[in-house]
């Protein structure tokens, strides 16, 4: 066991002010801290008092990564206490700025590990991993190559703060112990010209690689890292819509692996439009579903929810004529180039419209189709106008609109403008926090479509029955299993549960996504009682005696 100096720069080990005094007389810790010795309590107490203090969002996230990368029992305690407070602070919307500024404010590398492609041989990749962990046992990786970050696109290096910011809501929701998990970014360079000027920029000072080069060095990561950690959950973050997909069907049916832009907004996306046919009465397989913006999030929320109508009893040709999508050159059709495979999967005919030529903005494609579910990945602000909303709510009684792109600054619209532009029919769904929308006397609850309803649970679930892969059964399960709490009874209720419950409903998720595991016998050891193998799965942000 490490001592003095060790115990205290440990961020597992640290207590601070709590060491007892038997501990800093044992562990050799007197004259390291202050003479008080405190609760935990008092530390949070202490913590949250300065945190106040701090005039932005930005100041205030990078005093709680400095608890975080000190004392990780007293982040998440504090955590646990102001979670919706917290959320956007330590995640989406402030991490954006954040990732924006990484190489001027970075500090400490918060227990990560950094891959270049410029030395990726296997044997540096299992060096690095080995350095990062210091022989802790990961349970769960968050790796991104930043390419596609949030919706602010390509920083490189910089956007290792995002499977940070990842695993620290999969540990304050769901219970992930800090010590079993790993942020990772693969650095396969950057074409942020900005980036590539800025001599304080960390990473590869270089154009961003594709092809084989870049696949290599994406499987030796992934087969070093299972091979160190065969028990490990891989999950990847803001991979680029040119290689999302293809890394998800490479490891999907090998390796227990989940893709939180194409299969996790589609769960939390599904999981809305349920709520909200549980409000309006309708049937999932009448609805006509339109998709603003056509990469890897718009794409996985479309292939989810069809899947969706194909358990519901469509064939998959019949459930795809319910769908239409639309990226920047408008409404896609079978005979563009340079489609995507995930968007050929959801390309039109010219044949089905007598105006096919004019189908090339938003507003004439929902003109022509009347959909009732639109949904907006494409980080344009402002594009679902009045006009748009207006036009969409003339041909179905209670719309089901999701602006979801975020930042705050790039969503499509505002849920108090959907609201008051169809006199308070529509059922939204925002990607970013909304205040409730008071209208014509009701409170509207604005649902959020936050990833961290979902991904939490999902691995929470996965890792407490040892699954051996995440499959379609196991995601429907969790998508569920959160749109059945909607109170459909509710005079203006959300479609989605609140944030601010998000460890009961992480809890929700993780025992029907275990259960489904279980009952399909995906798992690697045999779960006899689910409830309690996702107990005890679950940390708790609590200070541990710590023996000589």
């Amino acid at each position: 066991m490490a001592k003095g100096q060790e115990i205290v720069n440990n961020p597992f080990l640290n207590k601070g002010t709590a060491f007892t005094e038997d501990e800093r007389k044992t562990l050799g810790i007197q004259g390291l801290v202050p003479p008080a010795v405190q609760t935990l309590d008092q530390q949070k107490d202490r913590v949250y008092k300065e945190y106040q203090r701090k005039e932005s969002d930005l100041e205030k996230r990078i005093y709680l990564m400095t608890i975080f990368n000190e004392n990780r029992v007293l982040f998440y305690a504090l955590f646990a206490d102001h979670v919706s407070e917290f959320m956007p602070v330590v995640y989406d919307p402030t991490i954006a700025e954040s990732i924006e500024n990484y190489s001027q404010i970075y500090t400490n590398p918060q227990n990560a590990a950094f891959f270049s492609i410029n030395d990726s041989s296997r044997e540096t990749i299992r060096e690095g991993l080995k350095n990062a962990t210091d022989g802790r046992d990961i349970e769960l990786i968050v790796v991104t190559d930043g390419e596609g970050i949030l919706g602010i696109g390509d920083w490189g290096t910089q956007g290792i703060d995002i499977p940070t910011g990842k695993l620290m809501v999969y540990t304050a929701a769901a219970g992930i112990d800090p010590a079993k998990v790993l942020p990772v970014v693969l650095d396969a360079g950057t074409n942020r010209e900005s980036l590539l000027n800025d001599p304080l920029y960390l990473g590869n000072s270089q154009k961003r690689e594709y092809g084989d080069d870049y696949y290599a060095f994406v499987d030796n990561f992934v087969k070093e890292a299972e091979d160190m950690f065969p028990n490990m959950y891989l999950h990847f973050e803001d991979f680029g819509r040119s290689n999302a997909s293809n890394l998800l069907k490479k490891y999907k049916d090998d390796y227990l692996v989940f893709n939180d832009d194409i299969q996790g907004t589609g769960i939390i996306v599904l999981a809305g439009v349920l709520g909200g046919l549980n409000i309006s009465g309708e049937k999932m397989t009448d609805q006509t579903y339109l998709c603003f913006g056509g990469g890897t999030a718009g794409v996985g929320i479309a292939q989810r929810v069809c899947e969706e109508m194909v358990q519901e009893g469509l064939s998959e040709e019949e459930a795809k004529k319910h769908f239409y999508m639309v990226d920047k050159q408008g409404l896609l059709f079978d005979d563009m180039e340079d489609l995507t495979e995930g968007q050929k999967e959801f390309a039109r005919s010219r044949d089905e419209f007598d105006n096919a030529d004019q189908l090339t903005n938003l507003l004439d494609v929902v003109k022509a189709v009347h959909p009732t579910i639109m949904v907006g990945t494409s980080t344009q602000p402002g594009a679902f106008s009045e006009e748009v909303i207006k036009e969409m709510a003339a041909h179905t009684e209670r719309p089901i609109i999701f602006p979801i792109s975020n930042p705050t600054k790039l969503a499509e619209a505002k849920a108090e403008d959907v609201i008051k532009w169809t006199d308070g029919r529509a059922l939204i769904g925002t990607g970013i926090p909304s205040d409730p929308v008071e209208y014509k006397g009701v409170t509207y609850e604005i649902g959020q479509a936050n990833n961290a309803l979902v991904y939490p649970g999902l691995g929470l679930g996965a890792i407490a029955a040892t699954a051996t892969k995440l499959d379609d059964e196991m995601i429907s399960a969790a998508a569920h299993s959160l749109g059945g709490i909607v109170d459909a009874s509710q005079p203006g209720a959300a479609i989605l549960p609140p944030v601010d419950k998000l460890t009961e409903f992480s809890e929700t998720v993780a025992k029907a996504v275990a259960n489904s595991a279980v009952k399909q016998g995906l798992t690697r050891e045999n779960i006899s009682d689910v409830d309690k193998a996702v107990k005890d799965t679950m940390w708790a942000p609590e200070y541990k005696s710590i023996n000589k």
